[in-house]
């Protein structure tokens, strides 16, 4: 078997989509399944667009998703820099090959120029002008200037760029893991941009030597890229690199929830649902972008979800530990058409998550969530609150407002139904009750039942006339999960005096009909 290395190469522009996250993901599981190498490479050539804060928040993310690189910036490996902005000199070498073999070439044309050709060509019924052999002959460039002209205009510090020359009548065949057989005319690409007037790579040059030089054995990435695939291809025959060009596999696109489209991060705007792994607000003038991790969801179980985004195993299986992700992962197995983003999946995930684990593993992740709410519990709570409710639950952050109860007096929060189920005549016994419940000398879900069944049996009362009122006075609703595990959670002393303050709000609901 042939080393395998993949790259993740995201751009720090912005907060990395959950697709680009998927992305990862891939590249990690194939890395893993065929002993390989899974390297991060931070593509920040595009010096315009950069935004601070991107690049940690790509590590932050892949930290927080459990997916690990192996080479990369801050981790190390024989193949740096591992950020293309420290590579430029290597940028400037592999250009000027180009150059010295003519197969690119130095174009001088102002920005000014290039907005009056494409205004003119408009005017003349062609909306599409494409800077090629059709039309290079007419521009500002070295093959049309001649070498005198080119290299006078070099000395005098000329603002160029420099463009892959690209001649028509070739054919690039791609073998796509995914897609199967891919074949692109050379007259379909225009002669690209290779090195910008700042001297910097456009991304197609970067990442066409940054491949090559780090041994990448296979790219995988976002269907969007696939129409550039045939330019890297070109690319790497303008280099006589065509031999170990790595194999391509472009996955398919994220779909909106509703399957119409690509999922923008505006959709997650819109519908109020994460489509980032974390939180992303980057200063006071843009709104936060939603993730995944402060929406209350699990890293094993959004992996789990994005792993079924565009790929499936090929049994019935839906939960998958990352190990047996990677034992399973197969790139013939992704799917060719878009993926479409079903939230309500990813929260079923979640819920499965929470139930598999165990009280004391989600106790400090609930805790948290009290204290996000200036609600301070005990190790010994929190277990017992996430063992209470982890079945009721599909995300973390659900878990203070379905227990809030257990901390503070909520009051009663369903009013209809207390009303339907208070009768005042019964009141001196739910006294009588309440006083038995304080009078317990062991305060234990079993002791507190036995007791309120003794209770009903000499009253002749069922259970639902009263364990709706004592969960209505205790936790506000009749909702939730086992009621004496409720006011076994919520103490002796607390539950009794919310008795007391609980009837007394029934009777003057009952009192208002």
């Amino acid at each position: 078997m042939s080393t395998v290395r993949v790259r993740f190469a995201p751009s720090p522009t912005g907060a990395l989509h959950i697709g680009g996250l998927r992305t990862a993901l891939y590249n990690y599981l194939y890395a893993r399944q065929r002993g390989g190498t899974f390297i991060l490479r931070i593509e920040d050539t595009d010096q315009k667009r950069y935004v601070p804060g991107a690049e940690e928040y790509i590590l932050e993310s892949l930290n927080w998703a459990g997916i690990t690189p192996d080479e990369g910036p801050g981790i190390g490996g024989g193949h740096g820099p591992y950020r293309q902005s420290e590579r430029r000199d290597t940028y400037r070498k592999y250009t000027q090959h180009l150059l010295d073999a003519g197969q690119a070439y130095y174009a001088f044309d102002t920005e000014a120029a290039l907005e009056q050709r494409r205004a003119d060509e408009k005017a003349a019924g062609n909306h599409n002008f494409r800077y090629d052999a059709s039309t290079r002959e007419g521009m500002r460039n070295s093959l049309s200037l001649g070498k005198e002209e080119t290299q006078r205009l070099l000395d005098q510090d000329t603002p160029y760029v420099v463009r892959l020359r690209v001649d028509p009548g070739q054919t690039v065949h791609i073998r796509d893991i995914v897609r199967g057989d891919v074949a692109f005319q050379s007259e379909e690409v225009d002669d690209k941009v290779l090195m910008k007037a700042d001297g910097l790579p456009t991304y197609h040059l970067a990442n066409v030597v940054d491949d090559h030089l780090m041994a990448i054995s296979h790219v995988i990435r976002g269907e969007e890229w696939l129409p550039s695939t045939a330019l890297h291809v070109l690319l790497y025959r303008a280099f006589g690199w065509e031999k170990t060009m790595p194999e391509f596999a472009h996955l398919p696109l994220l779909l909106k929830p509703n399957g119409k489209g690509k999922l923008s991060k505006r959709d997650g705007q819109q519908l109020g649902i994460p489509v980032f792994p974390l939180d992303w607000k980057p200063d006071s003038t843009e709104e936060k972008l939603m993730g995944f991790r402060e929406a209350g969801f699990l890293p094993q179980s959004t992996i789990n979800f994005l792993a079924f985004l565009g790929w499936n195993p090929g049994t019935e299986q839906e939960i998958f530990s990352l190990p047996e992700l990677v034992e399973a992962f197969d790139l013939d197995r992704i799917n060719k058409s878009g993926a479409q983003y079903d939230f309500e999946k990813a929260r079923w995930y979640n819920q499965q998550y929470l139930i598999a684990s165990a009280d004391d593993e989600l106790a400090p992740l609930v805790q948290q969530q009290f204290a996000d709410h200036g609600r301070a519990i005990t190790t010994a709570q929190a277990t017992r609150i996430a063992g209470l409710l982890k079945e009721r639950v599909h995300t973390l952050e659900e878990f203070y407002p379905q227990g809030r109860y257990f901390t503070e007096r909520v009051g009663i929060t369903d009013e209809k139904m207390a009303r339907k189920k208070w009768k005042s005549e019964q009141r001196p016994a739910f006294e009588e009750l309440r006083d038995r419940l304080a009078a317990l000398p062991e305060w234990e879900a079993a002791k507190i039942k036995a007791a309120t069944v003794a209770f009903m049996k000499e009253h002749n009362l069922g259970f639902g006339a009263v364990l709706p009122v004592l969960r209505l006075a205790v936790s506000g609703t009749t909702n939730g999960p086992d009621a004496f595990a409720i006011l076994e959670t919520v103490g002796q002393e607390e539950t009794v005096a919310r008795l007391g303050v609980g009837y007394e709000a029934m009777e003057e609901l009952a009192g208002r009909e």
